[in-house]
């Protein structure tokens, strides 16, 4: 038992550790674009998005542009 409550309490410790660095860093916590990547068939996440959002638009415009100028 005494086993199981020092590894808890250094598990809650890591976990506090980590939120108090995101605090501290100000930053949002952004996802990860490689999960649907990772599966068989799909190019990107943009093929499973039907409608894609009007920041993910302007940014394939300015991606467009750049590649034609």
């Amino acid at each position: 038992m005494q086993l199981f409550l020092i590894s808890f309490a250094v598990i809650a410790l890591a976990v506090a550790a980590m939120a108090v660095g995101v605090i501290v860093s100000n930053r949002r916590i952004r996802g990860s674009c490689g999960g649907l990547g990772a599966i068989g068939g799909l190019q990107s996440a943009c093929e499973v998005c039907t409608s894609p959002c009007k920041r993910r638009l302007q940014a394939q415009e300015r991606a467009a542009a750049g590649d034609g100028g």
